[in-house]
């Protein structure tokens, strides 16, 4: 493996993190169940996973500006124009893969 220095790294992957939050406001056919389905995360996960390391670092940024961050948009405002009713399979798969949380 190629070694970086520490700064280097950080920027990487902040570059990626901003990379995959872009990607992930272009995709809003991409229902959060799908992705929670999938990978085990979604849009909301990472908006508390970014509130949580603004606190960890003493910084003031509450869940929903976290949200805000990710979604582009207040969670509200991208909640009434992309999210739709979860199908009954989507919803037995969560309960499926979630059950033992």
């Amino acid at each position: 493996m190629t070694m970086i220095d520490e700064d280097t790294r950080v920027a990487l992957e902040a570059a990626a993190f901003r990379r995959l939050v872009e990607h992930l406001r272009q995709r809003t056919d991409v229902q959060n169940i799908d992705l929670m389905n999938l990978a085990g995360f979604c849009r909301n996960c990472l908006a508390k996973w970014y509130a949580a390391a603004a606190e960890q670092r003493g910084q003031a940024l509450t869940y929903e500006d976290a949200r805000e961050i990710v979604y582009g948009m207040p969670y509200a405002e991208w909640k009434a124009l992309h999210q739709r009713e979860a199908s009954p399979e989507q919803k037995a798969a969560f309960a499926a893969a979630h059950a033992d949380h």
